[in-house]
């Protein structure tokens, strides 16, 4: 079982709002999940990042890829704290 960190997108149209998932790969990108670790809302000015960076490392550890993204959003969230 592969598994990924990546987004879920939430919200209204062409208002999104995105949940970071630990989700299996192979169920599709708004369907079932395994842990909700945090979420991402584009929509804000500056964006809003809200990430738990312990989990998100705990699964890291336990052999979850994170996608291209998230890796980039994980980046920005552990420097803002």
């Amino acid at each position: 079982m592969a598994v990924k960190i990546r987004l879920r997108r939430m919200g209204a149209k062409k208002a999104p709002f995105y949940r970071v998932v630990v989700a299996d790969n192979r169920y599709p990108r708004d369907g079932k999940f395994i842990e909700e670790i945090g979420y991402y809302d584009p929509m804000k000015e500056p964006a809003v990042i809200k990430i738990d960076t312990e989990r998100a490392n705990d699964w890291i550890k336990k052999g979850a890829q994170p996608t291209d993204t998230v890796k980039s959003l994980l980046k920005r969230s552990e420097s803002a704290n």
